[in-house]
């Protein structure tokens, strides 16, 4: 019978620094879904979605003696691992040669990949905190951290300065830092 294991943020960065394995297990059963709906979001194809979700918890285990507390929270910090590992991979060579070269199934269910990944984000209130933000702010956010555009792609779709962008999305990062607190 296994023991069930609970551990507050800082045990868990702790038991982490340490390279306890039963830690990294904690991390993998309770954070992998949430970061997997995000990959999703910005990954179109559920299996390299599922290949950069098990990136990103190599690169997590290997780069979690850089992660610092004061900076802000474990989810933050593998979120922001999680999105650039998936806006890598669409951008990598592989997936656009890849993307080119498939053929379109003849029937696409469009709506059930999308509601399960908004179940997901759903799940763990991201919807409900965005819903905190003026919707000029909420829209870049979901562009920038969903989709996986940069600032200056927003700034050209939604005709806007890029200045205007990058200090709308800090305001809305702020905010949703306050609201999280």
């Amino acid at each position: 019978m296994e023991t069930t294991l609970s551990y507050n943020e800082s045990e868990l960065v702790k038991s982490l620094k340490e390279r306890d394995n039963q830690s990294f297990k904690y991390l993998y059963n309770h954070y992998s879904n949430a970061l997997y709906s995000i990959i999703l979001q910005i990954v179109p194809d559920q299996e390299l979605a599922s290949d950069v979700l098990q990136e990103v918890f190599i690169n997590i285990w290997r780069k979690i003696s850089t992660y610092d507390q004061e900076k802000g929270r474990l989810f933050t910090w593998m979120l922001n691992i999680a999105r650039n590992a998936a806006i890598d991979s669409i951008r990598s060579k592989a997936y656009q040669n890849s993307k080119k070269n498939k053929e379109f199934p003849t029937v696409v269910d469009v709506h059930t990949n999308s509601q399960m990944t908004q179940l997901n984000v759903d799940s763990i209130g991201l919807k409900k905190t965005l819903e905190t933000l003026k919707s000029e702010h909420r829209v870049l956010i979901e562009l920038a951290y969903f989709k996986g555009y940069t600032h200056e792609e927003i700034a050209a779709m939604e005709e806007i300065p890029l200045g205007t962008v990058k200090t709308r999305i800090r305001t809305a990062l702020t905010q949703l830092r306050e609201y999280l607190k």
